[in-house]
């Protein structure tokens, strides 16, 4: 890891960051030890109330880096807003608030707010009468509780944008920025990114003070555990066998099926029900709250295959799938990196197998692998229907 351009000691325990018995209690109580190199960097920084700019692998720990801080800060005593992060996705958004609720557990009187579209604002505007200190928030919905003066930000003290870079590429950037130049007093501003872009660069350069920035590198020990595999197919009708015949044949209970439209994420889930595997499908037209039952009945171990679009690629709290398939080879490399980044995580072994079926998705294949400097391994079927390892 390095700071501000240092590399400095990645290994530091919880214990070692002289937190409050209420936070360490509710660290302990999930089993966690060690900080991870992001949480160990800004921890501290954050404390000392300075703003950071942090740079880190997708499942490294950034929630727990703003979040420890952000409650250790929070007056229970008080009912103002003193915290507020904000993420692009609902899905984000609610992992957040149950990350920071499990961070709350022991200390009294401190409570969260989660506020996203496709959800009623009724139920939020009550929910923010109980005088939250901590909001998790879609600048989209925050905005429209601005406008409608159901929250108030003049006491928040502390901001944090995460998937900074992913925010500012869905088009919120204009409402970032209103919403930073409503919060004129806060004391630290932390962004957390997987990816650098101009975008971030520019809001730091307007809304933060002599940042400390911190680079969490996917070096060899933190990179997650992941078998990547390519499948060349002689058309896309093979598609649906091959993906039954390696769930069923590969043992896995929990598996990610990803589509690059709508309309073929509901297409393969019901072919998959067709051949008797447990799977639902999310994406951006399924109601809010089918998509936070799908997810938890996956959590749950209720379907063996949940098949989605990208919505589900970043920011869900899913860390046992055991593989992912890209039944469709993404558009983009930054979608492929964090399709498969949904396995092999907390170091558990995962794999990922994405299918080819024509001459374009084998050069889009292509330069993922000289992108991602990956090892993917290729397997065709032979004469004998079988599936082998192409040597390179």
């Amino acid at each position: 890891m390095e700071i501000n351009g240092e590399q400095v000691n990645e290994k530091v325990s919880y214990a070692e960051l002289k937190l409050s018995p209420a936070v360490m209690r509710a660290i302990e109580k999930k089993g966690y030890v060690m900080a991870t190199p992001v949480q160990a960097g800004a921890i501290p920084c954050f404390m000392e109330w300075k703003d950071v700019i942090a740079k880190a692998p997708t499942g490294t720990g950034k929630t727990f880096a703003f979040g420890i801080p952000m409650v250790e800060h929070i007056d229970p005593s008080s009912g103002d807003v003193q915290a507020l992060v904000l993420a692009p996705t609902r899905e984000l958004a609610v992992q957040i608030q149950e990350e920071l609720r499990d961070l709350c557990e022991f200390k009294e009187g401190v409570r969260t707010v989660c506020l996203y579209g496709g959800a009623p604002i009724e139920k939020q505007i009550t929910t923010l009468k109980k005088s939250p200190q901590i909001v998790v928030a879609t600048p989209g919905r925050l905005m429209d509780h601005m406008k409608r003066r159901t929250v108030r930000l003049d006491k928040v003290q502390t901001v944090v944008l995460d998937e900074a870079d992913r925010m500012l590429d869905m088009g919120f950037i204009r409402d970032v920025t209103r919403i930073l130049d409503q919060i004129k007093h806060r004391k630290n501003l932390g962004m957390f990114s997987a990816t650098i872009s101009r975008e971030v660069m520019d809001i730091s350069w307007v809304y933060q003070r002599d940042p400390v920035e911190i680079t969490v590198r996917p070096v060899e020990d933190s990179k997650p555990d992941i078998v990547q595999y390519r499948i060349d197919l002689d058309g896309r009708d093979r598609k649906l066998d091959t993906a039954v015949a390696l769930i069923r044949n590969g043992g896995y209970e929990r598996a990610i099926a990803f589509c690059n439209t709508k309309n073929m994420t509901d297409r393969l889930a019901g072919l998959l029900k067709m051949q008797g595997i447990s799977c639902e499908a999310i994406h951006g037209d399924i109601m809010q709250r089918v998509r936070e039952k799908t997810l938890e009945k996956f959590r749950q171990g209720g379907l063996t295959v949940l098949v989605a679009t990208d919505v589900a690629a970043r920011g869900l709290d899913i860390d046992d799938v055991d593989a992912v398939f890209n039944y469709d080879v993404p558009d983009e490399l930054e979608s492929y990196t964090h399709r498969i980044g949904r396995t092999g995580r907390a170091k558990k072994h995962g794999v990922s197998y994405t299918f080819v079926t024509n001459i374009t998705e084998g050069i889009r294949m292509d330069e993922i692998e000289r992108n991602t400097k990956a090892e993917i391994q290729r397997l065709r079927y032979d004469k004998d229907g079988c599936l082998m390892l192409v040597g390179p």
